[in-house]
């Protein structure tokens, strides 16, 4: 089957240090969310209230948010039933081994637990990630129709919704570059094609890579146009 040859070179702008925001009852930040395991917990804290759901969904409370008081290197929030304890230090969940910005340990009628929150961290490496793309140039991705992107070992192989590409990448720590990209040429649907295409113009071109809080990735080209992928846990 005949392939087409591709090059991509893209620009990390990651930030070492992302911003993590704590609601600190002044309405002005949105919502925190937190999350533990074993057993599985989850904690919202708005402007107003702070929202802790516990064992699986047995336990919940809810209580005003009595606001932030400084504690180490981070937040301290202690109401009448939860003391939530927020560290401004990388923290690994371990069901997804997704990385979040702060460590959170929450007492929840005096039960201790330690978990992770804030912002999703982007991997240390791609090499070994999986992810789908959500939205491509500007829209939504095709419902039902699967997509991906994957790095591994200096291999990199994908799929916007028909034909398969792939090639070789390095990263230099700044920038990552791939090259011989190589893409079928099977026959597609008018609207796949169309996500196709755009895909793949976008990538043979120089893009900006940034990660979103929610551990999205959003590839940019020089002239805007962009591809949001979801990382495959």
């Amino acid at each position: 089957m005949p392939f087409a040859a591709l090059a991509l070179a893209a620009c990390a702008t990651v930030s070492a240090h992302p911003t993590s925001d704590v609601a600190d009852g002044d309405g002005a930040r949105d919502a925190y969310f937190a999350l533990g395991s074993e057993p599985g917990w989850t904690l919202e804290i708005t402007s107003a209230r702070l929202n802790y759901v516990g064992d699986y969904g047995d336990t919940r409370i809810a209580e005003a948010n009595p606001g932030a008081r400084a504690g180490f290197n981070g937040r301290l929030y202690q109401g009448d039933r939860l003391i939530v304890d927020v560290t401004h230090a990388p923290c690994r969940d371990g069901l997804s081994d997704r990385r979040y910005a702060d460590s959170v340990t929450v007492s929840a009628d005096g039960k201790r637990l330690r978990g992770c929150g804030g912002a999703v961290l982007p991997p240390a490496d791609l090499s070994g990630t999986r992810w789908t793309m959500v939205a491509i140039d500007g829209r939504e991705a095709i419902v039902g129709i699967a997509t991906s992107l994957t790095f591994d070992r200096g291999q990199l192989v994908g799929n916007a919704g028909c034909n398969s590409f792939s090639g070789e990448y390095w990263t230099d720590g700044s920038r990552l570059t791939a090259q011989l990209f190589e893409v079928t040429l099977m026959g597609c649907g008018h609207s796949v094609q169309m996500q196709e295409d755009a895909a793949i113009s976008i990538l043979s071109r120089p893009v900006s890579v940034r990660f979103a809080a929610d551990g999205t990735m959003i590839l940019t080209s020089d002239g805007g146009r962009s591809i949001v992928l979801e990382q495959i846990i």
